[in-house]
Formats: C-alpha cells, structure tokens, sequence
C-alpha cells in the first residue's frame, strides 16, 4: 500500500500524504516513505519545488502510537526537508496535531484553508513536543509556542499565521499558493537552492546543537509511566489518571 502519493505539474512535484485509516499520523512507514519520495524529488533537476500536502481532513495526527518511527527517524525527516535544495511548500486543508507541526515547521512555506486547526497535544499524553522543536523553535513566536505547549489548545490558520507557523492562510489554499508557485517557477534553480540556504542556516544550527539531547528526552518520556497511561487512554478514548 501506497502511503504517499506523487504527482508532477509544471516542475512541481506534489507528494501526498495518504494514510487515511490513521489520519495520516507519521508511522514508521509512512516517515520512510516520504523520506525515499524527498530523496527522489531532491535529485531530480526537473523538479523546482516540492509541495507537501494530505488526503482527507487531516494533514498529519502526530506520532502514530501504534506505530511510531524512531525519534532518530523522525528527526531526519525533519532535517531532510529542511536541508533539501528545492523549496518545500506545506498544502493544509484540514487538522494537524502534534508532530505534525513539525512537517510544517520544516517546511519553507507554509499556506493553509481556514478551516484547518492545529494543537500541539502532547501534554496531554505525558509527552513534550521535543523532536518537532528542532524547527518550531528558530522560527515560530516563542510567547505563543509557550501558551500552546503548555495547555494543548487548539487554534485556528488565523493564528498559526501570527505566529509564524504558516506563511499565509485563505477560504481557498490554492488560490493563496498560486503566485507563490508561480514565483518559484520563475526562479533560478542555483538561486532557489542558495537562498534557502541561507534562510535555513540558523534552523540547522539547532538541529546540530539540539537533536541528540531531544531525541533523547523524547525516547525518555514515550517510555515513561506517565506517556503509557497518557497513549492507553487516548487509544481507549477515556481521560487519562492526572485529568482533575
């Protein structure tokens, strides 16, 4: 079974998450899939950009508890978008949670419907956004990851945009992402290549700095009493012990 699609258009090539039985949340699977798809798209000269987008109504769930990638995994898929030499665009029509704020995170661009939601829900499972904070932190509003870390909160394309999660949001994404595609068509390969570069320096600095101390918190706290009581309870679909 196919995880994640792909499609070309005018020398832009569009990968498609498609894992509906667990709205697209990042199995071991589905990260080797899009990693391999990246690899592909990364090489191939005539692709000029790449954008990241989902079947379904939502983007990503996060993690997939039964079957989660390896926090190592996870980290390099982050850092692979980050540092592939064509532009990455996020689509989002729908709900994203958890780890997948990071995918959007890595993303250089990042568009999204109004109608989409976002939350980062790991503390409520007795885990911590820690991986996915390779990218969130150099470049989302540091007041806003502190209130939405912290409580769990769901909010809305309107706000992910204040903050610098998204690039820009619309009634319709496709019209927002338009002259942006249109701009990158337009743009010198070697230029394109450059120019990310130099936006995304600061973001690798931290994943060379951070990445071994989050992917270690990450393994500590997934293998916690705590993150066991938290994940039993979602997947039976009950408050988990420490709810008051």
């Amino acid at each position: 079974m196919t995880l994640v699609g792909r499609a070309r258009a005018r020398a832009v090539e569009t990968l498609t998450l498609d894992s509906p039985h667990n709205r697209n949340a990042l199995s071991a699977a589905l990260v080797g899939e899009l990693a391999e798809a990246l690899v592909d798209a990364g090489q191939d000269t005539g692709v000029r950009a790449v954008v990241l987008t989902h079947t379904g109504n939502t983007f990503s769930a996060g993690a997939d508890l039964r079957d989660p990638p390896p926090p190592e995994a996870l980290v390099g898929l982050l850092r692979q978008i980050v540092e592939l030499p064509k532009p990455v665009v996020a689509r989002v029509t729908g709900h994203v949670r958890a780890g997948g704020l990071g995918l959007l995170a890595a993303c250089d661009i990042a568009a999204a419907s109004t109608e989409a939601t976002f939350a980062f829900t790991e503390v409520r499972i007795g885990v911590a956004p820690a991986v996915i904070s390779l990218p969130l932190l150099p470049r989302t509003d540091p007041r806003a990851l502190a209130r939405y870390y912290l409580t769990g909160e769901r909010f809305d394309a309107a706000e992910a945009t204040r903050t610098g999660l998204l690039t820009t949001h619309a009634d319709d994404v496709d019209t927002a992402l338009a002259p942006i595609l249109d701009g990158l068509r337009t743009s010198a390969p070697d230029a394109l290549t450059e120019t990310k570069r130099l936006l995304t320096a600061r973001v690798l600095e931290t994943f060379d700095r951070d990445a071994d101390a989050l992917t270690a918190l990450s393994a500590r706290l997934f293998s916690s009493p705590q993150a066991r009581e938290g994940m039993t309870a979602f997947l039976e679909r009950r408050d988990p012990a420490w709810v008051v």
